[in-house]
């Protein structure tokens, strides 16, 4: 859910900031205010192309800036999407910034990122429908999405299987590539493994021989040190362990008229012993210390034959240990090729089954869904003036080649927008307000519906003037459409009819300001009487009437 918007030198907005809230958000205000800049400013954190020619005149940058509440139904994948990307997602919150400059620069949670996650995040924070453009556009993905959503459709058998079936058929093909490549593989690989055998790698191998490297290198350097810091401890006349039994019987002596030192005698002693014991461990360590050149040498190359196989085979020795497994089952395989083909072929065929089995489930179920689907949007679209028809095309065969792993069905949306003209995809002779109403009957049928409700907010949908060319009972629809799809969907809308605007939730103002020599955007939240008047402009135009006022109370009232 959105919950804030902020923008720095952008179009004619200097600086403006809008909070939002859950259910239905509308944005109102006179044409040229500003309206659809804030459309246009967050489609640019959903990774949409940004220009220069954004920059507020006079000003270096713009600057866009959102933050995202993310519901528990998402927070699993846009966690996955923030991780997969190096980027810290410790907060609950989701922050998406983008300067907007000669040279752009794009932050995720106060991280430096790239466009290319504003793009893979985008899908799972908002949904923007604008005039000529939707960012969750009509393609095959998007509508089989839809539909299933409505089906309730559940892909996870169907993944399993054509994840299970992809792997076997891998190997098979691995199997059965020609005979040379077959020799030629077989020589690489036991070349391989007998690399890897010989080299006889121990776990952690090289951090040790990294630090034996290090004391051999500097031996003369580490015995001095101990020895010296030996002598100074126990050895020598002056060492801290004698100044320690010196002070220990005058002490002692003391304690003879104060007793109160009592305890400190045995502090000292304490502290003596310590001492005796680091000093023993230096004197073994020094003892120990080897300074031989050859053992050097040893311990440099067997470094740089570790070196040479991670570069080939690693990053780490762990990587080059699962290679070695690894060879150790191709090889075998390969040994046994048509025994093991023979088994693959049998589980290929279990895989197949499987997979068709459960692709064929989903499909009855989208064909039936469809059905209904088509229905209700058909019907809401032409309560919206729009005298259309619409159908849900599914396609694809059950052929390996049109196999995926949401299953082999191809989903297009096709609507005709005038009685007695062919059906077309809808993408392709749909005009952008027409688009938005047709994506915003879909949104509600398919997530508005009462079992869609109980997990409360899902994510932000934003519609831009999508009640361009309606009015009366047509516009009253829209908003009812938009007010159903806001219970269980944070809903944001630019719109230039009261109608809709009386149905707001939350009711926010966009508009002009003159200050000193320049012109200012700004937006803020109205309610009560000055709602009121907001509406009546909407009714009557700049001049306000009580006859508007009066009808702008009732339908806020009636909407209440």
């Amino acid at each position: 859910m959105l919950s804030e918007l902020r923008l720095e030198n952008y179009a004619v907005v200097d600086n403006l900031a809008v909070e939002f809230a859950p259910g239905l958000n509308l944005l109102t205000g006179e044409t040229g205010a500003g309206k659809s800049i804030v459309v246009d400013a967050l489609a640019l954190l959903m990774g949409e192309k940004a220009s220069p020619d954004l920059v507020r005149f006079g000003a270096e940058r713009a600057v866009v800036q959102a933050v995202f509440e993310v519901e528990s139904g998402s927070e699993d994948i846009v966690l996955g999407v923030l991780e997969s990307n190096g980027i810290d997602a410790e907060q609950a919150d989701v922050i998406l910034r983008r300067e907007i400059s000669a040279k752009g620069r794009v932050f995720v949670n106060n991280q430096p990122a790239t466009v290319s996650v504003l793009r893979q995040l985008g899908p799972h924070l908002a949904s923007i429908h604008a005039q000529n453009q939707s960012l969750a556009s009509f393609d095959g993905e998007v509508c089989l999405r839809l539909l299933d959503s409505f089906a309730d459709v559940r892909l996870d058998d169907v993944r399993h299987h054509f994840r299970s079936w992809n792997e076997v058929k891998d190997r098979i093909q691995e199997l059965e590539q020609s005979e040379q490549d077959r020799l030629r593989l077989v020589d690489l690989w036991t070349f391989q493994k007998r690399e890897i055998d010989g080299a006889k790698i121990l776990p952690r191998e090289d951090e040790r021989l990294e630090t034996e490297k290090r004391v051999l290198a500097n031996a003369e350097k580490i015995r001095k040190a101990a020895t010296e810091a030996f002598d100074l401890l126990y050895e020598s006349s002056t060492s801290a362990s004698s100044s320690l039994g010196t002070a220990q019987r005058h002490i002692e002596e003391l304690v003879r008229y104060e007793p109160m030192f009592q305890e400190t005698i045995a502090l000292l002693d304490s502290a003596r012993i310590n001492v005796e014991e680091v000093g023993a461990r230096l004197r073994d360590y020094a003892a120990g210390v080897e300074s031989s050149p050859e053992h050097l040498a040893e311990v440099e190359d067997r470094l740089a034959l570790l070196d040479r196989l991670k570069r080939k085979y690693g990053p780490s020795l762990e990587d080059i240990a699962r290679l070695g497994e690894e060879l150790v089952r191709r090889l075998s395989e390969i040994e046994k090729r048509d025994e093991i083909l023979g088994g693959l072929r049998m589980e290929l065929a279990t895989c197949r089954a499987r997979y068709l089995e459960s692709a064929r489930v989903i499909s009855k179920q989208r064909q039936e869904a469809a059905v209904r689907l088509q229905k209700v949007v058909e019907a809401g679209i032409n309560q919206l003036a729009m005298k259309a028809r619409f159908r849900i095309e599914i396609a694809g065969g059950q052929q390996e080649g049109e196999w995926t792993s949401s299953g082999f069905d191809r989903v297009e949306f096709m609507i005709s927008t005038n009685p007695g003209d062919p059906m077309h995809p809808l993408e392709k002779i749909a005009s952008g307000g027409e688009l938005s109403r047709v994506m915003l009957v879909l949104k509600a049928s398919v997530e508005a519906r009462p079992e869609k409700r109980a997990g409360g907010v899902q994510r932000t949908l934003v519609f831009d003037e999508i009640d361009t060319g309606i009015g009366g009972r047509a516009a009253e629809a829209v908003g009812k459409k938009l007010k159903s799809l806001a219970r269980t969907n944070q809903v944001l809308c630019v719109t230039h009819l009261p109608q809709i605007a009386a149905l707001a939730d939350h009711h926010y103002l966009i508009e002009k300001k003159r200050v000193g020599d320049r012109t200012r955007t700004i937006a803020r939240r109205i309610t009560g009487s000055e709602r009121t008047g907001e509406i009546a402009r909407m009714l009557s135009g700049a001049r306000l009437t009580e006859t508007s006022f009066k009808h702008a109370e009732q339908m806020l009232k009636a909407n209440a």
